[in-house]
C-alpha cells in the first residue's frame, strides 16, 4: 500500500467518526436538550434562531418629534442588499395598532362590481408572489432633516441622511389579483389605500400602477411583516416613494380620481421654484440614487493603503446600468463594479478598489439606471428645482425625493 492510500483510508476513517459525532449531537437537540425556549431549559444555554451569545449586531438609530417617530437602518454596517427584518427603517405617525390576523380584514370597493372583504385566508388560498424590492421615505436624505443648520439636525453619518429606507424581499397577493376578484369598473382610475391606524393615514395610487406590480403583502423576507412594518398585511407598491406603500390596510377605495389626502396633499406636497411656487401634490417614482456606505461619515480610517469602498445604488424607475465613483472631489470618476443579483426597483451593491494615499480627499458615487437617467450633483438637483446653483444643504421646508450625489470627506 502506498503513502497516498494510507493517507486516504486515515481520513475517510476520520471523517466517518467526525459524521458519528455530529449524528449524536443532532439526536441531542432534536430531542430539545439544547432549546433555551423550551419548557425548563437550563440557563445559559442558546435560544434557537437566535444571534450568537458573543456577536454584536447593528442597531438602529431613532428620532422622535411631534408628529414622526423614526427608526434609522444601520446601512454602515451592511452587507449585501438584503436588510433585516429586525433593522428595517420604521416611521410612524401614530401608536402601532395591535391587530389580531384572526379578527383582520380589509375591503375593496368604490367603482367595482362586486365589492369584497378579504381576510387571511383569503389572501393564503390565492395565488402568490415574491419580490425583492427597496422600500424609501419620501424625505430620506432631504436637507430639512439633515442640516447642520436646521432644528430637526440630526448626526451626519450614513445611518441619518440615507437610513430611512431598506431593501427586502416582499412576499404577499399581486393587487391585481384582488382587483379581478371584485371586478373593476372600466371607468376607474385611481385607487385609494387607508391604513387602520389611528391616523387613518391614506394615499392615492394610479390604477395603472396598481394593476402592474403592486401586492397586498403579508410576508417579510419570508416571515410574517413585523408589527410595525404593517402586520397583518399591508401595500406594497414597488419603486414608489414608501408613503404609498400603506401599512395595516384597512380598504381600498376604486375611484374616477385621485382623493385629496391629507397626508399625500398637504404634508408631502413639495412647493417648488421651478414650479411658480405652487405645490406638486403627487409624486411617485424615486429616481435613480446611490451612496458610498463604508468608508462614510462617522467612520475613521486609521493609515493610508487598501481600502475597499461599498455602497448601495438603486432606482425606482428599474435597474441599475452603472455606478461611477470619484476619490477627489468630483474630478475624475471610474466605473465600479456591481455585484449580483441586479432587479429592477432594488438594491444593488457596488465595490470599488481604492488605495488611500493618506491626504484629505472627497469621495462620491453617481448612479445610472437604464432608463439612462443619471443621479446629479446638489448643484445640478437646486438648479433643476429653480434655486440656483448652491453647493450645500440648507433646512428649506417638504423637500421631497432628493437624490443628490452624498460627498463624503476623508480627512487625515
Amino acid at each position: 500500500m502506498n503513502s497516498k492510500q494510507s493517507s486516504r483510508r486515515l481520513f475517510l476513517k476520520s471523517a466517518a467518526l467526525a459524521g458519528l459525532a455530529v449524528g449524536a449531537e443532532a439526536s441531542a437537540s432534536a430531542q430539545g436538550v439544547t432549546d433555551a425556549s423550551a419548557p425548563g431549559a437550563q440557563p445559559g444555554t442558546h435560544a434557537h434562531g437566535q444571534p450568537a451569545r458573543l456577536a454584536a449586531p447593528a442597531g438602529r438609530a431613532v428620532t422622535k418629534t411631534i408628529t414622526h417617530t423614526t427608526y434609522y437602518t444601520p446601512l454602515a454596517d451592511s452587507v449585501g442588499i438584503i436588510t433585516p427584518a429586525s433593522l428595517h427603517f420604521m416611521q410612524s405617525h401614530s401608536r402601532l395598532p395591535d391587530i389580531d390576523p384572526e379578527k383582520y380584514s380589509f375591503i375593496i370597493h368604490g367603482l367595482v362590481e362586486r365589492p369584497l372583504a378579504f381576510n387571511m385566508d383569503d389572501l393564503k388560498r390565492l395565488p402568490s408572489v415574491s419580490k425583492i424590492a427597496f422600500l424609501e421615505c419620501l424625505g430620506n436624505t432631504g436637507p430639512r432633516r439633515h442640516s447642520s443648520e436646521g432644528k430637526n439636525a440630526t448626526p451626519v453619518t450614513v445611518q441619518y441622511t440615507h437610513g430611512i429606507m431598506s431593501c427586502n424581499e416582499w412576499g404577499g397577493v399581486p393587487l391585481s389579483v384582488l382587483l379581478k376578484e371584485v371586478g373593476v369598473k372600466k371607468e376607474a382610475s385611481w385607487v385609494v389605500a387607508e391604513g387602520g391606524d389611528g391616523s387613518k393615514y391614506s394615499y392615492c395610487v394610479p390604477l395603472t400602477k396598481a394593476m402592474d406590480d403592486c401586492m397586498v403583502a403579508y410576508l417579510q423576507n419570508g416571515e410574517p411583516l413585523r408589527q410595525e412594518q404593517g402586520f397583518p398585511a399591508r401595500l406594497f407598491v414597488p419603486g414608489f416613494g414608501a408613503n404609498h406603500s400603506v401599512k395595516w390596510l384597512r380598504r381600498l377605495m376604486i375611484t374616477d380620481e385621485p382623493y385629496m389626502t391629507w397626508d399625500q396633499s398637504v404634508h408631502h406636497a413639495a412647493s417648488r421654484v421651478d414650479l411658480g411656487n405652487k405645490s406638486r401634490w403627487f409624486n411617485f417614482v424615486w429616481p435613480p440614487k446611490s451612496v458610498i456606505t463604508r468608508p462614510s461619515a462617522g467612520l475613521k480610517l486609521n493609515a493610508p493603503g487598501y481600502y475597499e469602498i461599498t455602497g448601495l445604488a438603486w432606482s425606482g424607475w428599474g435597474k441599475v446600468r452603472k455606478v461611477d465613483v470619484s476619490v477627489d472631489g468630483g474630478k475624475s470618476w471610474k466605473e465600479a463594479k456591481l455585484q449580483d443579483p441586479i432587479l429592477p426597483m432594488a438594491h444593488t451593491r457596488f465595490n470599488f478598489d481604492w488605495t488611500w494615499n493618506g491626504e484629505e480627499t472627497v469621495i462620491m458615487s453617481r448612479c445610472t439606471d437604464d432608463q439612462g437617467e443619471v443621479q446629479p450633483t446638489l448643484a445640478e438637483l437646486n438648479r433643476n428645482w429653480g434655486r440656483g446653483e448652491k453647493d450645500r444643504l440648507e433646512p428649506i421646508s417638504n423637500t421631497h425625493y432628493w437624490n443628490a450625489i452624498q460627498p463624503w470627506k476623508i480627512a487625515k
